[in-house]
């Protein structure tokens, strides 16, 4: 399993927090990590190896966040050309869903967990992603009326 490349891809902040809960499975398999950079993500470089930054964009600047969603579209397609992976793991959001898209075009399998923040309602990401995902979890058995094929697996924390 450890020449089994994953792919773990999470926004900065609490999915990746969330994300961060897996770190147990990175020594299982050469598993590599992207996130946005930030002051707080800098750091995951000294921690872990194979880490990469996709620029940080937030929806509240929606004119210039447009450019930054659409740059990291092309470099989530280079990161994915370089890696390769065979699985990708996420809890979202808007970073992660160009790798997702790109990478089930190529034959990866895409595993989604749903931000524990959310127990009533959908997200964006969690929408996009669901017709995708070979494996969709939640981690609110509520979510399940939703997700219909999701699997309940219980809090990440």
């Amino acid at each position: 399993m450890k020449n089994k490349k994953v792919l773990f891809i999470a926004s900065t902040g609490g999915h990746l927090s969330e994300l961060l809960q897996l770190k147990s499975l990175f020594n299982q398999y050469k598993s590599y990590l992207i996130t946005e950079k930030t002051k707080s993500t800098i750091g995951l470089k000294k921690k872990y190896d194979n880490v990469e930054y996709l620029v940080y964009g937030t929806k509240d600047h929606i004119f210039s966040y447009a450019f930054k969603f659409l740059f990291n579209c092309f470099k989530s397609l280079v990161l994915f050309i370089k890696i390769r992976p065979k699985v990708i793991v996420t809890t979202g959001t808007h970073t992660a869903v160009p790798i997702c898209y790109i990478g089930k075009i190529f034959g990866s399998k895409i595993i989604f967990i749903e931000t524990f923040a959310n127990s009533k309602t959908k997200t964006l990401s969690g929408k996009l992603i669901y017709p995708i995902a070979n494996t969709f979890i939640v981690q609110w058995e509520e979510m399940l009326k939703f997700y219909p094929k999701a699997i309940y697996g219980g809090w990440i924390y």
